[in-house]
């Protein structure tokens, strides 16, 4: 074999050796991100195919739903919490920074206390999320849409449920939680529809988007057994914990019994799903074990 022969043969062998290094890289990219679009909710949690016209804002809206472990294999009928930013729930796929791990808490907490639920996740709605949480508008975020979507959740998601699902449809059953603008149109849909809900976790409310929260709180007292869980975090900043004192104080004063209203300032917590996953369990345990 000659010098040119042997040339020919070392360069065959380099370009067909890097383009299989070549595929197998492009073949270990295409698993990574198969492994990364994975889902993490559990088994029983569905995304509801049905999508919800919202009546007056004449836009879709996605459900999803937690079923408690052993909802097939009972005639059991459930507690419902109703809850935003449903993206963030359950999945770190469909989820802006993390997720909350509603269904492995829930589920454990099936196991360890007895307590089962169902979780009615409503989707938010991407950039109308700021004017779809809150009933009051903002020279900044523009227009309110917070009434108008709270009351899609009471005339049309929960009839929807209740007819659907074996749920416990009484007031003293029925719980609205969510966290930052979540957590503030939660307040106000406890205030504004105590015959619906008599339970809500505040979690890290955005009292700072209007000052009418305040004002509407005032005129709109809840009923002596309602069960208010505040949480917020003081990594969240000193406006934020500054207003849920402010809020905890004004709430006492209107004479509501300090045992049905729970305020937690963890000095470590910030303003994300971690912080809010770490309370969750405990905060349903409060609301509900008493």
């Amino acid at each position: 074999m000659n010098f040119k022969h042997l040339y020919l043969i070392v360069i065959i062998t380099i370009v067909f050796g890097c383009k299989e290094k070549s595929k197998k890289s492009e073949t270990t990219e295409v698993r990574e991100t198969e492994v990364v679009k994975e889902t993490t909710a559990l088994p029983n949690v569905k995304v509801l195919e049905k999508q919800f016209t919202m009546a007056g804002l004449n836009r879709n809206r996605q459900i999803r739903i937690y079923l408690p472990p052993n909802y097939n294999k009972s005639n059991k009928k459930y507690p419902v919490l109703y809850m935003h930013d449903a993206q963030n729930l359950f999945d770190k796929f469909t989820s802006y920074s993390g997720e909350w791990e509603v269904d492995e808490s829930l589920n454990k907490l099936a196991e360890t206390s007895k307590l089962e639920f169902i979780v009615i996740g409503i989707d938010n709605g991407a950039e109308k999320r700021m004017n779809e949480l809150s009933p009051w508008e903002n020279s900044e975020f523009g227009i309110a849409e917070g009434k108008e979507y709270m009351k899609f959740i009471v005339d049309q998601i929960k009839p929807y449920v209740d007819n659907s699902y074996r749920t416990l449809s009484d007031k003293n059953n029925t719980v609205i939680i969510g966290s930052s603008m979540g957590g503030l149109i939660s307040h106000y849909a406890i205030h504004q529809y105590p015959e619906v809900f008599s339970k809500a976790g505040i979690f890290s409310p955005s009292y700072w988007y209007s000052e009418d929260v305040f004002t509407f709180t005032e005129k709109n007292s809840v009923p002596e057994q309602t069960r208010l869980f505040l949480l917020v975090g003081k990594k969240e900043g000193q406006g934020m914990t500054d207003n849920a004192e402010k809020m905890y104080t004004q709430i006492l004063s209107s004479n509501h019994p300090k045992k049905n209203i729970h305020l937690i300032i963890d000095p470590e917590g910030e303003h994300n799903e971690a912080f809010w996953k770490k309370h969750f369990a405990s905060a349903i345990e409060w609301l509900f074990v008493y």
